[in-house]
């Protein structure tokens, strides 16, 4: 019994210790991303730079029962800083006065549109516009879900690359400039690009813009924006330094609309169609062969509200997980295959490691391995081992990546805000961490019963309560 009880422990300690392994190592490729980056030009600099070569972009935004804040996302997109764009507001089926506020607001009305048949869904109902507004149409179609309605977009929309987004998140005006680099540096190259997501909650927002960046006063607003500075800062850098980024945000990401047209558009049936979009981008150019780049850039900016409630919290985190187990299942055949080459080893790698096996073996760790050194099967080492990997690195790698963050971009005004996030990263490993843990085992069953609802999400929309 005690050799099993070291097998067990053994097993926990090991899992974890690749983990941190591989987070050091991200933590090493994002250090080294962010200081040897060309210095961030402002705004005005971007727009003499690279106004005459930008290429146009179609911003997609899908929108479901969104009449609280539509008028005001739509508004902010149309007041980017680009030189050549349009908005594509998808309304997906929304059983509120969506549609009819876009509507009545922008003086719209019906007009015709040539739409592609590349990618499939649900019909469309009709297109608005206005001449006053040439930068802005309304799509409105019959319910399909985020994916259904993007597929719209990319049929409907008329330029080389594409931008899908949230309707109810706000970019930063130089966003989309800063965001299209790597399709101006490579543009043979590239084939899709993320920017960084941070959580509005608590910042003040004036007509749809953050002006001011502040720290929110819900515990769990604060430890997700630790989770995101670690999602972003950390990995997502760190895997698009080494050509292996597996997810870019379906909140914020730039794509070449004829790649994602040949892989078939977003996926229907997953709830993880960002994730499952990238995935195929990889696999379709792996298979013709033809190098490519799909990058991350930190600078760009985009604004998003997160939970504030642990119940519509777990729901997301369970929503995730289980998109993240479909999306494996469905490309499998790429972890570990040397056709793929790195994005099949390091990428399905990580996978594996942090999304398929993680929160099992953790959960495991929490309730046996106590257990066995409270019956006497484990000697005392085993477990300061176990608590070491758990608790001790998860605190270095959280204060090391939001040393990076202060270091390079330093996005917190204040000193104040500094050292509570500081204390956040101590305090999210004691409790938070294994309440996720067990929202995302709440994934891995739902993804066993091929559960593929998405959940009531409620939100307050930046100025009213309001549900997706």
């Amino acid at each position: 019994m005690t050799t099993s009880a070291e097998a067990i422990a053994l097993v926990v300690i090991v899992t974890g210790l690749l983990q941190v392994a591989f987070y050091i190592v991200q933590l090493v490729f994002a250090a080294f991303a962010l200081s040897n980056r060309p210095p961030v030009p402002r705004g005005a600099t971007l727009w003499r730079r690279y106004s005459d070569q930008a290429p146009p972009i179609s911003l997609l935004a899908p929108a479901f029962n969104e009449e609280l804040t539509v008028v005001e996302s739509v508004r902010s997109l149309l007041a980017l800083q680009y030189p050549d764009f349009e908005v594509l507001l998808i309304n997906d089926g929304s059983k509120d006065g969506t549609l009819v506020r876009v509507i009545k607001e922008f003086g719209l009305e019906r007009v015709e549109r040539y739409v592609d048949d590349k990618v499939g869904h649900a019909r469309i109902r009709g297109f608005y516009a206005s001449p006053a507004l040439p930068r802005l149409l309304v799509i409105d179609k019959e319910n399909g879900g985020k994916a259904d309605a993007l597929n719209a977009g990319i049929n409907a929309c008329r330029t080389s690359l594409f931008c899908a987004m949230d309707a109810d998140s706000i970019l930063e005006p130089d966003a989309l400039l800063r965001v299209v680099r790597p399709f101006i540096d490579e543009p043979n190259l590239t084939v899709a690009a993320g920017g960084t997501i941070r959580i509005a909650n608590g910042c003040t927002i004036d007509s749809g813009r953050v002006t001011e960046v502040r720290l929110p006063r819900n515990f769990l607003a604060l430890v997700q924006i630790m989770e995101y500075l670690r999602a972003f800062l950390m990995a997502r850098l760190a895997l698009g330094k080494m050509q292996v980024l597996t997810v870019i945000s379906g909140a914020f990401g730039l794509f070449k609309r004829q790649r994602v047209v040949e892989v078939g558009g977003y996926s229907h049936g997953t709830v993880g169609e960002d994730m499952e979009l990238v995935l195929k981008l990889h696999r379709h150019m792996r298979d013709l062969k033809q190098p490519y780049r799909i990058d991350f850039i930190a600078e760009p900016v985009c604004w998003t509200e997160c939970p504030e409630d642990a119940r519509v919290l777990g729901r997301q985190r369970s929503r995730w997980q289980r998109g993240a187990l479909e999306c494996f299942a469905k490309h499998k055949a790429m972890c570990f295959n040397p056709r793929y080459g790195r994005i099949g080893f390091i990428g399905f790698g990580q996978i594996l490691l942090v999304d398929v096996i993680g929160p099992l073996v953790e959960i495991l760790g929490y309730i046996l391995v106590p257990l066995l050194y409270g019956l006497g099967l484990l000697a005392l080492p085993w477990l300061l081992a176990f608590l070491s990997v758990t608790f001790t690195f998860g605190v270095f790698v959280s204060v090391a990546t939001l040393i990076l963050e202060e270091v390079q971009l330093r996005r917190f005004p204040r000193a104040r805000e500094i050292a509570i996030l500081a204390l956040i990263a101590v305090i999210e490993n004691f409790g938070y961490r294994q309440l996720s843990n067990l929202w995302r085992l709440q994934g891995w069953w739902q993804f066993l019963r091929k559960q593929q609802s998405w959940g009531t999400m409620t939100r307050k929309g930046f100025g009213g309560a309001t549900a997706a």
